[in-house]
């Protein structure tokens, strides 16, 4: 199997992994967790399972990454801004949307992917590209106000929190593709989930929300985390080490479609079904 195949499949499993997240995000939160225990316990959870599997497989490189102070730093702003930004974001956006809306909006990213690339290569974008871009804002603006300009269908501030997290989710693809080269996808989003795991719960304080354990959100939790994290985010920061960050962006655009079909499933008889 060529690179380019195998990186694509990978991105395309993650970007439905990542539906599944979505869903069970809105599962949660409409059913009494608190978006920052969420984030909370999503990265530390994903955090403590990837590090330990790398601390298995790879112990020397884990060692020799965080003892060397630059890639330890890059790191370490890559957690933060990156990673943990992103996954609040976005389920901020659920919060005050749905997972379908937040999933459109977080998908503007290929557009600031490709501003990137454009900006970096010091060139104009193409015409197919530039026609993309076109598209993109146009439909973004026709979700958005539903075709009436006078108007938002959505509450500006679950716009804003849609728009943010195509920033971060532009940040999250394109900064760790070089460190991924080096020391492998597995050590470098375990590492950074934990450093999130860590800083995230003490900024906000999670611990003084609660978390009602019931089969529904126990399943959902499984989905956000299991599915929704450790494995989609491992898998497209891979392939998208493969094949490239605007591609593999354009290619998890699936998401959004996983995202509305999972959320319609994601009702407390489907859960409880488990």
């Amino acid at each position: 199997m060529s690179k380019t195949v195998k990186g694509s499949l990978m991105v395309l499993l993650a970007g439905l992994a990542w539906g599944i997240s979505g869903a069970s995000g809105q599962y949660l939160m409409a059913h009494g967790t608190d978006v920052h225990l969420l984030t909370s316990l999503r990265l530390m959870i994903s955090g403590v399972v990837l590090t330990a599997l790398v601390l298995w497989r790879h112990k020397e490189k884990v060692i020799a990454l965080v003892t060397t102070k630059k890639h330890f730093k890059e790191l370490l702003i890559y957690s933060l801004l990156g990673l943990g930004l992103n996954q609040y974001a976005y389920l901020m956006a659920i919060r005050y949307s749905n997972a379908g809306t937040a999933t459109v909006l977080q998908y503007l990213s290929p557009i600031l992917g490709l501003i990137f690339v454009s900006a970096t290569a010091k060139r104009l974008p193409t015409i197919t590209e530039s026609l993309a871009i076109l598209l993109a804002i146009l439909g973004t603006v026709i979700m958005a106000c539903h075709g009436d300009l006078s108007h938002l269908a959505i509450s500006p501030i679950g716009l804003f929190w849609g728009v943010f997290s195509a920033l971060t989710y532009a940040y999250c693809v394109i900064k760790p593709v070089n460190m991924i080269k080096t020391w492998g996808s597995l050590i470098v989003i375990g590492l950074a989930m934990l450093m999130g795991g860590v800083v995230f719960p003490i900024v906000t304080r999670a611990w003084r929300y609660p978390l009602m354990l019931t089969a529904g959100n126990l399943v959902a939790l499984i989905g956000i985390i299991g599915i929704g994290t450790i494995f989609a985010y491992t898998f497209f920061l891979k392939g998208a080490s493969l094949i490239g960050p605007v591609k593999a962006t354009l290619l998890a655009s699936i998401e959004p479609v996983a995202s509305v079909f999972f959320r319609h499933c994601a009702n407390e008889r489907t859960f409880l079904r488990y």
